[in-house]
């Protein structure tokens, strides 16, 4: 989805929705794009700010992105360089990793980057505006809730009965290793908990049912799935996809969606303590501690 607000200072676009001929129509048809004064994104991922750049050709609006996203998208073919390194270091071939350069063109997952762009930890006037931001890495590193009023539009953070699958990434502060996506999850955790009271304006389906549901859906999932990849946890990674997933499993693409989920469940697995401590502070633990069980 995608959200607007009517500002004193003029119209905010809230993400913009994929670089699809379908997302572009639904665009125009509800964003009057000569009105539009600021975009904000909750996270550089092709379906939540994939019409960006067309978005700011058509309208002059302001455009802000996380600190990491811009990193991302400056040092875009470096990333690509240490995200191979990654793959190969997990037992990866040069083959498969051939093929996920072009699966990433084909599924058109880096769409055209916006030239100009302010990134929003170094913009003190956007509360200005009435509006301010929390930032929550966990689904990608640079993973932005922004409030405005009674709202709190959280992107992939929060959603009904979907699990949003943290992707393998390059650390974009230091380039030297992987991003440890489970680690600033338990994190986030603590500052999703402060948006109690708000209304969630999630990045796909209409509603969530409540903060403390949505979070549960992720847990419960996230440990049911858990379960099944510590069975495999000391395989090499190639033959712990193929065995988890029976083979079913082969466009690279998608390999490496899975491979980014395995990832989190077996960080988790290694250190479950530190989910356990960041549930127990919000006050959810005691709502999923039997499957905790099964771990600790």
């Amino acid at each position: 989805h995608f959200y607007t607000k009517e500002l004193d200072q003029g119209l905010a676009l809230f993400d913009t929705g994929p670089p699809t001929d379908e997302g572009k129509q639904a665009l125009l048809e509800h964003v009057e794009l000569e009105r539009l004064k600021y975009i904000f994104i909750t996270h550089c991922h092709v379906d939540h700010y994939g019409l960006a750049d067309f978005v700011s050709q058509n309208s002059g609006a302001e455009l802000y992105i996380g600190r990491r996203d811009a990193l991302k998208l400056s040092r875009h073919r470096e990333r690509l360089v240490a995200i191979a390194s990654l793959l190969s270091g997990l037992g990866f071939s040069d083959e498969f990793i051939r093929k996920l350069r072009e699966s990433f063109s084909q599924n058109k997952v880096f769409p055209g980057m916006p030239l100009n762009y302010r990134v929003i930890e170094d913009s003190p006037e956007v509360r200005d505006l009435g509006i301010s931001w929390i930032s929550c890495p966990g689904h990608s590193q640079s993973d932005i809730v922004y409030l405005t009023g009674d709202y709190a539009v959280t992107g992939d953070l929060l959603l009904r009965n979907i699990f949003q699958a943290p992707l393998l990434d390059i650390d974009l502060e230091t380039f030297s290793g992987r991003f440890r996506n489970y680690e600033a999850y338990c994190s986030s955790l603590l500052s999703l908990s402060r948006l109690q009271g708000y209304k969630i304006m999630p990045g796909h389906r209409h509603y969530v049912v409540s903060l403390d549901e949505a979070i549960l859906f992720y847990v419960r999932t996230m440990l049911e799935r858990a379960l099944q990849v510590f069975r495999y946890k000391e395989l090499p990674m190639p033959e712990l996809i193929d065995r988890l997933f029976k083979g079913r499993i082969s466009e690279p693409f998608f390999v490496y969606l899975k491979l980014s989920e395995v990832i989190f469940m077996l960080d988790f697995i290694e250190n479950p303590d530190l989910l356990k401590l960041s549930l127990q502070e919000i006050g959810l633990f005691s709502r999923v501690d039997d499957l905790f069980t099964r771990f600790v």
